[in-house]
């Protein structure tokens, strides 16, 4: 019934506007051609001769009437004129066209005694109040917007003066619920300085965004500037996060669907936009033809890794795409992701487990597939700390019972997701890693037929464990914001850039590689935490405390991604290194997997003893 209620009351609403509009229409029209008349006698009444009065009288109904049904036929009664553009303007020059002919022709009427200029001059003003009162709405409420927001308490500097820059005034000017104001813009173009964008003013160039925050008093800088190069955008954002405001940038134009979108596409600065981080450029043609027409299967599919590569994967029209995970929501939610942008896919979802020996024989047996990109795991360091069976049960013993059935099954391709925690470990996930490639390693000798090979990197920026998402939840909730070590450095990498290298490295396997991707410059954690604050607007230790909580069990103050002893060799891509197999007793280690197994699966309390045995470089005591 309140729906029904509501849309009574909406349609009423609706009513009222036309007729309003209608009205407004018929008065505007009829004072146009009388202010004609009277415009060319001096306004003077004693002047009209009587006859022209009388054929004003009959001409004003008639060119109403058809006024009305031309307006409603060029849908002049059917826009929303709170956002009225340039497509009502269209549709006032659509309908002024047609009556420009009913007025050439009127002029012949003899009912209709005029002067001809009478014609003309109603005819222009006629058309000129048609457009006044149609946009009429529009500016009176784009004063009352302006004057409020004025008063706003957020104030905002736009960088950039394009198509983008006037999409965010303009929108920013019809959203009654967004508090903010556009004071000022700068732009690099110097031929754009001292001119003005939908009314703003351009002042300067990246370099006067400091004085003008102050000139201004601005709270908030918006990016938009989507065109711009990475340097460019990182360069004004290294300018920007010094001046305590809030930073936001806004994304591709194609994006932007309509003016109210161009607001809420407005997101916050990725940290990643801040990195010292060069072009990544793969061969996509050759990663897609070794895809295309495959069975893929990806383990941990529904994983920040796995989700990417099943994203990937898709892109290159595979036989069919094979996702298996432990966990059913994030497996649930790459499937429905990946049937609504592929509708064609052939696209198989599984819940199971990599220490399922019958799960993972039965799945391998029935899908047959080609290629296998195992990138399920336990990652939290801390938590593996805790659970160091679990590790072990989950990472080493799951990859190597799929790596078993990858052979036994004729898999040609079987590639290991693995960390730069695996070198030199001294924690307990990291050692565990280092199992997996010593039984990719071992596997490849012992199995030529299938080819065995591991990529090791380091951080993915966004990936489920990574400190990005945690600092940024601890600025909202007003800090502090807690850093392990000052002096703790790590590796940073896109998850996209991770698993494009990762499909890259693919192509170049001969069996028991560990391919190395180049993770960039070193990052310090402490930085990147700082520059979020300042991103949001806040000031480091002053409105958001940098807490340091010293490092976890486990954790080191840099993390390598290559062992001293396994050389590293360049592929065709600078970006991809290859680390060779290490020697090493195949039957002893299969021993040694056989008693990792028994052993994890009684909890024992010296696990850990008998990882280093096993791993030499393992130092569980370092840190």
């Amino acid at each position: 019934m309140n729906f029904i209620d509501g849309r009574i009351k909406e349609n009423k609403l609706y009513l009222q506007r036309v007729t309003f509009i209608i009205l407004a229409d018929i008065i505007g029209i009829a004072l146009s051609y009388s202010f004609a008349l009277f415009l060319r006698f001096d306004f003077s009444l004693e002047k009209i001769p009587p006859h022209f009065v009388n054929g004003l009288y009959h001409f004003v109904p008639f060119i109403i009437l058809v006024s009305l049904i031309v307006y409603n036929q060029t849908r002049l009664y059917h826009s929303i004129w709170v956002y009225a553009g340039d497509n009502e303007i269209i549709c006032v020059i659509r309908a002024y066209l047609f009556m420009m002919l009913v007025n050439l022709v009127s002029v012949f009427v003899p009912f209709f005694t005029l002067p001809r200029s009478v014609f003309l001059v109603g005819y222009v003003f006629s058309g000129m109040t048609c457009l006044v009162i149609r946009f009429a709405y529009r500016f009176i409420r784009y004063a009352k917007v302006t004057h409020e927001k004025k008063g706003a308490q957020d104030h905002v500097l736009l960088v950039g003066a394009g198509e983008s820059a006037r999409e965010v005034i303009k929108a920013s000017r019809l959203n009654v619920n967004q508090d903010m104001y556009i004071d000022v813009l700068v732009d690099d173009n110097p031929n754009k300085k001292g001119r003005y964008l939908e009314g703003i003013k351009i002042e300067g160039n990246r370099f006067d965004i400091p004085q003008l925050v102050k000139k201004h008093n601005i709270h908030h800088i918006i990016l938009a500037m989507p065109s711009a190069s990475v340097k460019d955008k990182k360069d004004i954002l290294e300018i920007c996060k010094e001046t305590n405001c809030k930073v936001q940038t806004l994304p591709s134009m194609a994006q932007i669907v309509n003016e109210d979108v161009a607001i809420s596409k407005i997101r916050d600065v990725e940290i990643e936009e801040l990195l010292e981080r060069e072009e990544i450029h793969i061969d996509l043609e050759k990663i897609y033809g070794s895809l295309e027409n495959k069975v893929i299967m990806v383990t941990g599919g529904g994983g920040s890794i796995g989700s990417e590569l099943c994203r990937q994967i898709a892109k290159a029209n595979p036989k069919q795409l094979i996702i298996f995970d432990i966990y059913e929501n994030n497996a649930y939610a790459i499937q429905q992701e990946l049937k609504r942008k592929y509708p064609l896919l052939n696209l198989v979802t599984l819940i199971g487990s990599v220490r399922n020996t019958h799960r993972v024989n039965s799945v391998l047996e029935m899908y047959r597939p080609e290629m296998i990109f195992h990138a399920a795991a336990h990652k939290h360091v801390p938590l593996m700390e805790d659970s160091p069976n679990e590790a072990i049960k989950n990472n080493v013993i799951g990859t190597y019972k799929l790596a078993t059935a990858a052979a036994k099954y004729n898999v040609k391709r079987f590639l290991l997701i693995s960390t730069d925690k695996a070198v030199n470990p001294t924690n307990i996930m990291g050692a565990s890693k280092r199992l997996c490639e010593m039984v990719i390693q071992m596997m490849s000798r012992k199995y030529p037929s299938t080819i065995f090979m591991a990529v090791r990197f380091g951080n993915v920026l966004g990936s489920n464990g990574s400190v990005i998402p945690l600092f940024k939840k601890q600025i909202a909730e007003g800090g502090p914001v807690t850093v392990t070590d000052p002096n703790i450095i790590r590796y940073f990498m896109t998850i996209p850039e991770a698993v494009s290298l990762v499909l890259e490295a693919s192509l170049y396997a001969k069996g028991g590689e560990i391919f190395v991707l180049d993770m960039g410059k070193p990052v310090k954690i402490d930085d990147m935490a700082r520059n979020l604050i300042k991103l949001s607007g806040l000031t480091p230790d002053v409105d958001i405390e940098v807490k340091y909580t010293g490092l976890r069990p486990g954790e080191k103050l840099y993390e390598e991604l290559l062992m001293d002893e396994e050389g590293m060799t360049k592929t065709k891509n600078n970006l991809i290194y290859i680390g060779h197999p290490i020697q090493m007793d195949d039957v002893q280690f299969e021993k040694d997997l056989d008693l990792l197994n028994e052993e994890s699966k009684l909890d024992v309390s010296n696990i850990r003893e008998i990882v280093q045995r096993i791993v030499p470089t393992y130092h569980p005591s370092a840190n």
